[in-house]
């Protein structure tokens, strides 16, 4: 499982696949400080493990867009709970210590 989902960005990019950013410059766009290397390299980690898939459109320029399998959108329920959490414990501390700093 941490071998599928593990790291720093492959649950952040599965969500956000999840959420409707499904073309390479918006996930860019969508996660700061992530190389084109490493969104490229976690991608392909996410199309093998089969959480995610590829089409590709014979347009020029060439378009490409991804999309969650159904095997990633069972993940969905966790994600969902692990962004829950993140609501509830994580945000409310950065807030009120980024207060602390600033007043």
């Amino acid at each position: 499982m941490q071998q599928i989902i593990g790291g720093k960005w492959r649950i952040i990019i599965l969500w956000a696949i999840g959420n409707d950013v499904n073309r390479f410059g918006m996930l860019q766009r969508a996660i700061p400080g992530i190389t084109k290397k490493m969104l490229t390299t976690e991608l392909r980690a996410l199309e093998e493990a089969g959480l995610i898939s590829r089409t590709v459109f014979p347009v020029v320029p060439p378009r490409v867009e991804y999309a969650v399998t159904p095997l990633g959108e069972t993940l969905r329920p966790a994600l969902e709970a692990l962004d829950l959490w993140g609501e509830t414990h994580v945000l409310p501390n950065r807030e009120a210590s980024e207060s602390a700093v600033v007043g």
